[in-house]
C-alpha cells in the first residue's frame, strides 16, 4: 500500500439523469440521441452495455430568459440481462449505484412490445430503491401516431403517463427534452447540493487509459476514482464502451476514460468488438494525456506496440504506466525493466514511466503528477527568436544532405500551435528534409526546449507561405548581416538557388 495515499474524491457533476430499463429497449440509442453523438455502443445483441456510460449535455431553455442547463446523462446496462460472461450481478450493482446518485431517472420501455414482466420488475426496483429521484417513463420505438395508443399502457407502471419517442428517428425528441428540463429546474436543493446546477468540469484534464486486455485498466480507473465505478473482472473483454469517470486528486480535476482492451485487429470478432476497438482509438485521439498501461508481469506485446504507434501518430503526451509492478519487481529491477522497455517500445523513449500497482493504489500520486506536467509541457509556447537561434545552431551542427545538388535552406521558424507543440519551418524545399534529418531536429529541439517528455510536430512549408510580418523581419535581418553557411535567413527576393 502507498504509505502516503493521495486525496481522491469523486468529482461532483451537474444533475445526473440515469437511464434504466430492461435489455434491448433502446437505452443506449436514447443516450446517443440526446447527446447528439455516438457515445454508447448500439447493437441488437442483448447486454452490450455493462458499465455506466456517461456524457454531458446542455438542456435547452423552456422559458424566456433561461440559458442552457448542463446535465450528466448516464446509460446503464439492461436490468435482468442474462450476461454471457456471468456478469449479471456486477451489471445490476452498477445500475444500483447509478440510481443511488440519480437526480432524475428515465425509465425506458419498448412501446411496441408493451409492458412485460421484466418492466414490472424494474418498476418495483425503482419504487423500493429510488425514492429520492423523480421518474419519467419513456416509451421508446414510437415512430408515429399509430404506436401512441399502445404506449399508454405504460401508465399502469405507477409513474404517470409516459412520454413517447423514437430514439432512432428522433420523433418527439424536443418534447422529451423540454420535460427533462422542467423536471431538472424543479429539483430541490439539498445540503450536499445547494444548487442543482453544478459545474460540468469543462476544464478537467482528460486521461485516456489505453492498453491490451487484462492489463488492469478498469482497476486503475476505480483506484483513481476512489470507488467501484466500472466492472472489474478477470474475464477478457469485460469493458466494451469507453467510460468517462470524473474525479479530483490533490485539488486537480480529471476525467479518466476507461477503454476497452485492445487486441490485434485480425482477432476482432463481431460488431461489438469492432466498435469497442474504434472507441478506444477515438478516446486516445480526444485525450489530453494518454496513460499507456503495460502489464509488467508479462512481456511487452504486439498490441502494446500498436498502441504506442497510435499515440505517436496523434502526437499525444503519454505516460507509460507499468502496472502490476508488485508482481514484476521480483524478476527485474526498475533499471533493468526500463532498458528492456526502451528496446521494446521504440519511438516513445522520451515518455516518462510510472511504476504502479493499481490493485493496492501504489504510485497513483506520481502517475497523476506526471500527467499534469506533460499537459503543461504540451501547452508551452517558445518565442520565435529563440526558435530561430536554436535552429541555426542545429543546422550549423549538421546540415541536411541533398541528392539533387541543391542546398537546403531554412528561412524562418515559428511555433504554430500547442497541444501538441507544433513548429513551422519555412524552407526552400520541404522534400530536402528527409525523415532521418527530421528525427535529428526533433531530438535537438527536445533537448533544448521545454518539451523533453512530449511529442513535437514539425511542419515544413515552402518560402512562399511565410507570413507577411516574417518577410519584413527577414528583409531587415538580411540588411544587417550576410547569411552564414547558406542556411541562415536570407532575403526572400534573392535570386533562386
Amino acid at each position: 500500500m502507498d504509505p502516503n495515499p493521495p486525496e481522491i474524491h469523486p468529482e461532483p457533476a451537474c444533475p445526473r439523469i440515469v437511464i434504466v430499463g430492461r435489455p434491448n429497449v433502446g437505452k443506449s440509442s436514447l443516450l446517443n440521441l440526446l447527446a447528439r453523438r455516438r457515445v454508447s455502443i448500439v447493437d441488437p445483441t442483448s447486454g452490450v452495455t455493462r458499465d455506466r456510460v456517461s456524457t454531458f449535455v446542455n438542456l435547452p431553455a423552456v422559458k424566456s430568459g433561461q440559458g442552457d442547463c448542463p446535465v450528466e446523462l448516464i446509460d446503464t446496462g439492461g436490468y435482468g440481462v442474462e450476461d454471457t460472461q456471468q456478469l449479471t450481478a456486477e451489471i445490476e450493482q452498477q445500475i444500483a449505484r447509478g440510481l443511488a446518485d440519480a437526480d432524475l431517472t428515465l425509465f425506458v420501455i419498448d412501446a411496441q412490445a408493451g409492458v412485460v414482466t421484466l418492466d414490472q420488475e424494474v418498476a418495483r426496483m425503482l419504487r423500493t430503491t429510488n425514492g429520492r429521484a423523480p421518474v419519467i417513463v419513456v416509451a421508446n420505438k414510437v415512430d408515429g401516431p399509430s404506436h401512441e395508443a399502445a404506449a399508454q399502457e405504460a401508465a399502469r407502471l405507477g409513474f404517470g403517463a409516459p412520454l413517447t419517442i423514437s430514439a432512432t428517428s428522433g420523433h418527439n425528441k424536443n418534447t422529451l427534452l423540454q420535460a427533462i428540463r422542467s423536471r431538472v429546474d424543479s429539483l430541490p436543493a439539498t445540503p450536499d447540493n445547494p444548487s442543482p446546477r453544478r459545474a460540468t468540469g469543462d476544464s478537467e484534464l482528460l486521461l485516456a487509459i489505453a492498453g491490451k486486455r487484462n492489463a488492469g485498466k478498469s482497476t486503475l480507473v476505480n483506484a483513481l476514482a476512489g470507488q467501484d465505478r466500472v466492472i472489474v473482472s478477470e474475464i477478457e473483454g469485460t469493458t466494451r464502451d469507453s467510460v468517462d469517470v470524473s474525479f479530483k486528486m490533490d485539488g486537480h480535476a480529471f476525467t479518466a476514460i476507461d477503454t476497452a482492451g485492445v487486441r490485434k485487429t485480425k482477432s476482432l470478432s463481431g460488431d461489438i468488438e469492432f466498435y469497442s476497438h474504434h472507441r478506444t482509438l477515438r478516446s486516445v485521439r480526444r485525450a489530453d494525456v494518454v496513460l499507456l498501461l503495460i502489464d509488467a508481469a508479462v512481456p511487452v506485446s504486439q498490441v502494446d506496440k500498436q498502441l504506442a504507434a497510435e499515440v505517436l501518430r496523434h502526437h499525444k503526451p503519454c505516460v507509460i504506466v507499468l502496472n502490476k509492478w508488485d508482481i514484476a519487481k521480483g524478476q527485474y529491477t526498475q533499471d533493468e525493466y526500463l532498458e528492456y522497455l526502451e528496446k521494446s517500445l521504440r519511438g516513445l523513449d522520451f515518455a516518462p514511466v510510472a511504476f504502479i500497482s493499481a490493485i493496492d493504489g501504489a504510485g497513483l500520486r506520481d502517475l497523476v503528477a506526471m500527467a499534469v506536467n506533460l499537459h503543461k509541457q504540451a501547452g508551452h509556447r517558445v518565442g520565435t527568436g529563440e526558435l530561430n537561434r536554436l535552429t541555426e545552431r542545429i543546422l550549423d551542427q549538421q546540415t541536411p544532405r541533398s541528392k539533387i545538388g541543391r542546398h537546403p535552406k531554412v528561412y524562418y521558424v515559428t511555433q504554430l500551435d500547442i497541444h501538441p507543440p507544433t513548429i513551422g519551418l519555412f524552407v526552400n524545399d520541404a522534400d530536402m528534409f528527409d525523415p532521418t534529418y527530421e528525427r535529428f531536429m526533433l531530438n535537438r529541439y527536445r533537448d533544448d526546449l521545454p518539451y523533453s517528455e512530449v511529442p513535437i510536430r514539425l511542419v515544413f512549408r515552402g518560402k512562399q507561405s511565410i507570413p507577411a510580418h516574417a518577410r519584413l523581419a527577414l528583409k531587415h535581418e538580411a540588411s544587417q548581416r550576410r547569411p552564414a553557411g547558406g542556411h541562415a535567413p536570407v532575403p526572400l527576393d534573392a535570386p533562386p538557388v
